[in-house]
This record gives structure tokens, C-alpha cells and sequence, in this order.
């Protein structure tokens, strides 16, 4: 008797562990309980913690409360403006309702994942190639609202949606460097051509100072030269200013010129006498006197007659200047004798 009363006891204490382990449930921290009591849904969601369920009758499913990180897979599609691009994104969620999540949606993360999708390839058909390229926080933000409004009755939010990557193909891409290196080349165009006109309103300040005194223009010259030739060069151009040439010009007047280059000339061509003799008579004088021999004995006197060998022979003046007046009566008492 008192054998079949500890038996009993021992199996009332092994079927009482068993319940308890059956029944016992622990539910973490980022976790929440939804149980089926017989298939219904329970209204009371188990928080964290230690709890129990009715073995064989109840069953508890437990549901991640965390943020999911899900990456959408690359989505190929056509732009508003034809051309042809792939792109992927990440989409950030988490369920905010748990009964929701298990009830309404039979698996929340592939139906998430299937929105994603489909919305994506929806918003690159409404979206310019230069929207992709440079307007993503718009384009994030209208993603995230379409994979959201179908989601709320699931009990899931959507947390952000980001667009990772954008693949164009190899001729788009080439087309866009080319594009890009002309824009480059223009706006260097454009800064050279703003300096060289910063230069020439500096030049021309420059111009009209150095107008005021030439000799400037001469030190400029010179510093240019000594510039070259410290660079050890085996040429040197030397250019000579036009202005330089104005500046002798105005500085030496044209009669002047003139006048100095007569004198020249008519020193060149008057021969020079012997130093043991006294001067001769120029060249004209010997020519006059055959003609005062053959004057008949009636004739005037050669010292009365009139001024003939004081004409020159040669027609120009600056070739022989013209004897003084006070040698031509020397002149006609040298041709008397004879």
C-alpha cells in the first residue's frame, strides 16, 4: 500500500514537471508573443519575460520587433528620357504590430520585399536619368511612400528606403564624360578669356603711363633682355619698338636732318689743297680767262664787267659752293698778264 502511494506521488511529480516544462515559455527582449489558443487568436500579446501557455491547446508564435535590413535586388528599367539603367536599393522596416503581422500577411518579409521591387521599378520609369543621378533624397522619399501605404495593414513600418547604386551603360557613360569634359574645357575657356581681359586693362594702364615717358619703354626693353639672357640661351631676339622710332622722330626735326646731311655731302665733294701752297681758285676761274684775251683793244676793261666767274659751273648748290665776293677782283688781276 504505501509502495503503490509513493509511485503515485512520484508520477503526480513527473507529470506535473512535464507540464511545466511544456507549458513554460521565455520570450526576449526585442520579442513579442502572439498565441492561437485552438487556432483563435489571443488578444493579450505576451511581452518579454517568462511565460506559459496550456500545452496541446495553446501555441505561442514569437515575432522580431527589431529593424530589418533588407537589400532589394538590382531592378533593370527605362527612364522618362530612354535610357536604359539598373538600379538596387536597401529598404529599412520593422513590425509595429505583431498580431497584424502574423494574421493579415501570411509572410511579411516577401511581401515587403515584392513592394520594394515593384515600387522601384515604378519610380525609375517616372524619373529623369539626371533625377537618379543627382535627386535621390526625392526619389527616396516617394519610394518609401510607396512601399508604405500598402504595409500599414500588415503591421510593418517602413522605416527609410536608400538607393544604392545606379548602372548606366558603357556608351551613356562615355556620352556623359565627353559632356563632362567639354563643360570643363568651356569654363577654362571662359576664366583664360576673363584674365586676358584683365591683362589688357592692365596693359593699357601700363601703355599710358609709359606714353608719358618714353625712356620707360627703353628700360622695359632692357629688363626683357636681361630676363632672356639669364636663361643661358645661345639666341636672342631682340625686337625693336615702333615706338622708339616715333620718339627719334619727334625728337629730331625733318630739317634738320635735311640740313646736316647737305652739309655731309658737300664736305665729301670739295677737294682738299696741298698745305705748301696758298688756296687755288675754284674751278670756274681758268675757264674765264681765254675770254679776256681775245677782247679787242676798244673793249671795256675786264674789272668793269660784270660778275661772270662768280657763276658757278654745276647746277647744284649743295655740289660746290660759291666762291666769297671779296676773291673774284683776285681773280681778274690773275687773268691780266696773259
Amino acid at each position: 500500500m504505501v509502495e503503490e502511494l509513493v509511485i503515485a506521488v512520484i508520477a503526480a511529480v513527473c507529470a506535473c514537471g512535464l507540464y511545466a516544462m511544456a507549458a513554460a515559455r521565455v520570450i526576449r527582449q526585442y520579442e513579442r508573443g502572439v498565441v492561437f489558443r485552438l487556432g483563435q487568436l489571443q488578444e493579450a500579446i505576451r511581452g518579454p519575460g517568462f511565460t506559459t501557455i496550456v500545452p496541446f491547446v495553446d501555441k505561442l508564435h514569437k515575432v522580431n520587433m527589431q529593424i530589418v535590413t533588407m537589400p532589394v535586388p538590382a531592378q533593370d528599367g527605362i527612364t522618362r528620357d530612354n535610357v536604359t539603367v539598373r538600379v538596387d536599393a536597401v529598404i529599412y522596416f520593422k513590425v509595429v504590430d505583431a498580431a497584424d503581422a502574423l494574421v493579415r500577411v501570411e509572410d511579411y518579409r516577401f511581401a515587403v520585399s515584392q513592394m520594394a521591387q515593384t515600387s522601384l521599378r515604378s519610380i525609375i520609369g517616372k524619373s529623369d536619368l539626371d533625377d537618379l543621378l543627382s535627386n535621390r533624397e526625392k526619389l527616396n522619399q516617394g519610394l518609401e511612400l510607396m512601399i508604405d501605404s500598402p504595409s500599414v495593414g500588415w503591421g510593418v513600418q517602413i522605416d527609410r528606403v536608400e538607393i544604392k547604386d545606379v548602372s548606366l551603360p558603357e556608351t551613356m557613360k562615355r556620352s556623359m564624360a565627353r559632356q563632362a569634359e567639354a563643360d570643363r574645357e568651356r569654363r577654362a575657356r571662359v576664366i583664360n578669356a576673363d584674365a586676358e581681359l584683365q591683362a589688357s586693362k592692365k596693359l593699357a594702364e601700363a601703355a599710358k603711363q609709359m606714353s608719358g615717358q618714353p625712356a620707360a619703354l627703353q628700360l622695359r626693353l632692357l629688363q626683357t633682355v636681361v630676363a632672356v639672357a639669364a636663361e643661358k640661351n645661345s639666341t636672342l631676339v631682340l625686337p625693336f619698338p615702333v615706338e622708339l622710332l616715333r620718339f627719334l622722330e619727334r625728337a629730331t626735326p625733318a630739317e634738320a636732318v635735311q640740313a646736316v646731311r647737305a652739309v655731309s655731302e658737300a664736305v665729301e665733294a670739295a677737294p682738299s689743297p696741298p698745305a705748301d701752297e696758298p688756296a687755288a681758285a675754284p674751278a670756274p676761274a681758268p675757264a674765264v680767262a681765254p675770254e679776256a684775251t681775245a677782247v679787242e683793244p676798244g673793249a671795256p676793261d675786264l674789272t668793269t664787267r660784270p660778275k661772270v666767274s662768280s657763276v658757278p659751273t654745276s647746277a647744284s648748290p649743295l655740289d660746290e659752293p660759291a666762291p666769297p665776293l671779296d676773291e673774284k677782283p683776285q681773280k681778274r688781276q690773275d687773268a691780266q698778264p696773259v
